[in-house]
């Protein structure tokens, strides 16, 4: 008698080991779901990793933060049912049914990745020379935004490891305390010794967001990520054709699932780069067509993960590997919980390095992990 192929649901809440703040608030944990499939000789997961205060997906839920939860889980519930009877039946999964949700489709997309992977190893879903350590992915420094001694001893810290890219967080205190941070690290290093990245997180107000460009341009910064809110495009295209600074899209690209539109945000706002996020920006299937978009408009971009667990940046790794890449990526994000799960990577001489030998029998890891640290919220069987 054939194994059955069982579809399991998990739900896990990550712990940070520090606050991690934004200029749009302050995250002491994130709640993510595991969407498994066993049997067969199968076993394979992925994570849907929303962002509370970001992910379009999971704010179209409800209008409070409980609301928003229980219907987020009922909609990865759904759309995770929907791929394992289609597999049940021996056929592909259709993930434009859910373009419209990042965050699932993200999930579904690694889920099945691992699920036809034919390995047999549960950690190696994109093969690459990445995966076999022949080479390692470059990434930033990330340094998150805190008190002015406090990201002070972040960036030391960073240098210390061997950055030579540092992503700055600002937005969250004084803008002249921000600026003496910059100060300093020019001070020590020119443009070509330290490349300086920040990301404003949409915090300047368009009365200020010129004079703040001004400000910021006096440091050789690489870019800046999201000046000002979303939704602004006139503002936007504006600030792109005029600063000082090199301007990359975030949070602009939210929401935007339609090829059509997106190509129109594109030729309307005309940024220097695009950061993308395959959880908020419409899964690897949606970023893939961003990037398209942006080669053919000379726009470059670079990828960065959305706070996903250990599991989900592993994938986002892997699949990162396959892409053509020439800068660093925001890929750095593995020691951020005191919860996290075993992972393949590890962050070696400031770059990614994956070594699939250090979790031999990921599969069985991972069960055990799912069985005893996380709850069961849904299961299909029949």
């Amino acid at each position: 008698m054939t194994e059955q192929l069982v579809g399991e649901l998990y739900r896990f809440e990550l712990k940070f080991k520090e606050p991690a703040m934004t200029s749009r608030g302050t995250y002491l944990t994130h709640t993510v779901w595991y969407p498994v499939l066993k049997g067969q000789g199968k076993f394979a997961l992925g994570e849907c990793a929303p962002l509370p205060d970001l992910s379009a997906d999971f704010l179209a839920q409800g209008a409070d933060e409980a609301a928003r939860m229980a219907g987020y889980e009922q909609l990865v519930e759904r759309s995770f049912e929907t791929l394992w009877r289609k597999l049940k039946l021996g056929e592909q999964p259709d993930f434009e049914q859910v373009r419209s949700y990042s965050s699932v489709r993200f999930g579904l997309e690694c889920l099945y990745q691992m699920y036809r992977a034919p390995s047999g190893n549960a950690a190696l879903l994109w093969p690459s020379d990445f995966t076999q350590g022949k080479c390692d992915l470059p990434i930033n420094g990330l340094i998150w935004m805190g008190s002015f001694e406090e990201m002070a001893q972040r960036i030391a810290c960073k240098l210390h490891e061997g950055y030579h890219c540092i992503k700055l967080k600002i937005g969250a205190i004084d803008f002249e305390r921000e600026l003496e941070l910059l100060r300093q690290l020019r001070g020590r290093f020119s443009p070509e010794e330290l490349e300086l990245r920040v990301d404003a997180n949409g915090a300047f107000a368009p009365a200020e967001v010129e004079a703040k460009l001004a400000a910021l341009s006096q440091f050789s910064l690489h870019s800046i990520e999201q000046p000002i809110k979303a939704g602004q495009p006139e503002l936007m295209a504006q600030l792109c054709a005029a600063s000082p600074i090199a301007i990359g899209l975030d949070e602009e690209l939210i929401g935007v699932n339609d090829r059509a539109d997106k190509a129109t945000l594109l030729d309307t706002i005309k940024p220097h780069y695009l950061i993308l996020k395959p959880s908020l920006h419409g899964g690897l299937g949606g970023c893939a067509e961003w990037m398209q978009l942006a080669r053919a408009r000379g726009i470059a971009y670079w990828v960065t993960s959305a706070l996903e667990s250990n599991l989900g940046l592993n994938a986002l790794a892997q699949w990162c590997a396959t892409q053509d890449i020439t800068m660093p990526q925001g890929l750095g994000t593995g020691l951020l919980y005191t919860n996290n799960l075993v992972s393949p990577l590890m962050i070696r001489a400031a770059q990614l390095h994956c070594d699939l030998s250090a979790v031999p029998d990921y599969a069985a890891y991972l069960a055990q992990f799912l069985a005893h640290q996380a709850q069961l919220v849904a299961r299909f069987e029949a």
